[in-house]
């Protein structure tokens, strides 16, 4: 199974992810700011590793950049990418072709909403809060990355090919019919 990358945290800075693109909030102006990126050799196969394809050949994006109210931006265009894959069936190697859509809303974090339940502390986030604007900066390159990896059919397959169960074979009483044959034998039932 593929795991997603996480996203970056205080702990794990935007240099540690396999493909980034830091954008820093003050680089962002009142009008916005276009992205057009395209993964080098080195970002590909990184990310490639990272979500367990047999290679990455092309992984561009393209993104619009705006601010959203005096600290927040939101980030919204599309992923392109080319991914070698295994078929599931054949086990052949496959190449598919992915185009992703991103819409993303991001502010700084929030404190989290505390409620007692029944004497208990939750911490409840809201569903639609925006995604966390980490060091007043969005790592398009994690973006990209992430929504590849979700974008990805988990189980590939070649074209026009379907897996076909094994035929049937007659009953053989189970995989202990043997022993007790042996045992019929012995004891002369």
């Amino acid at each position: 199974m593929t795991r997603a990358p996480e996203r970056p945290s205080p702990e794990q800075p935007f240099a540690e992810q396999p493909w980034s693109v830091p954008v820093a909030l003050h680089e962002v102006p009142e009008t916005g700011r276009s992205f057009t990126l395209v993964a080098d050799d080195r970002a590909r196969e990184a990310v490639a590793k990272l979500a367990g394809l047999r290679s990455l050949p092309r992984l561009e994006a393209q993104f619009e950049v705006t601010p959203r109210g005096r600290d927040g931006l939101h980030v919204a265009g599309r992923i392109s990418a080319t991914v070698g894959q295994d078929c599931v069936v054949t086990l052949e190697p496959i190449q598919n072709e992915i185009e992703e859509q991103v819409d993303l809303a991001f502010a700084p974090p929030a404190a989290p909403t505390i409620v007692d339940e029944e004497g208990e502390r939750v911490e409840v986030t809201p569903v639609d809060a925006p995604e966390p604007l980490i060091g007043n900066s969005v790592d398009l390159g994690a973006i990209a990355s992430e929504f590849l990896m979700l974008a990805m059919d988990p189980y590939p397959r070649k074209a026009g090919v379907a897996f076909e169960p094994p035929a049937k074979e007659a009953d053989t009483g189970g995989p202990f019919a043997a022993l007790a044959a042996l045992k019929k034998k012995k004891t002369g039932e």
